[in-house]
């Protein structure tokens, strides 16, 4: 298999534990890695026969952003269930970090893999 990945994917969001950030949209940092078989793509230059990145980029902002949950830990599990059952992939890699929250750190975040491992 190979692997389509969207790196970067910034999004304002609710997301912590404390009082001051239930109040407040803090920015949440998406890396994502999606086993596919590109092959069929590929012979066809069909968007069609690929894994639409954009279409499941669009649907993650949108999920998220309309999102309040406590950990990143849960945000990454329910991402990661939206693109497994909405997209049909079969493994992802996925990290979700919140840019600042950790003085003294450029971000803190959680990786969380899904699916079997690929042939």
């Amino acid at each position: 298999m190979d692997t389509v990945f969207i790196r970067g994917l910034e999004v304002e969001t609710v997301i912590g534990i404390f009082d001051w950030e239930r109040r407040i949209r803090q920015r949440v940092r998406i890396d994502l890695e999606m086993a596919a078989d590109i092959a069929q793509a590929a012979a066809t230059d069909a968007i069609e026969d690929a894994l639409d990145y954009k279409a499941i980029g669009k649907r993650i902002i949108g999920f998220v952003g309309d999102s309040e949950f406590l950990l990143v830990e849960t945000l990454a599990e329910q991402v990661a269930g939206i693109v497994r059952e909405e997209f049909g992939v079969p493994w992802l890699r996925l990290s979700v970090s919140k840019p600042g929250a950790l003085r003294g750190a450029d971000d803190v975040g959680v990786t969380i893999e899904r699916g079997g491992q690929w042939q």
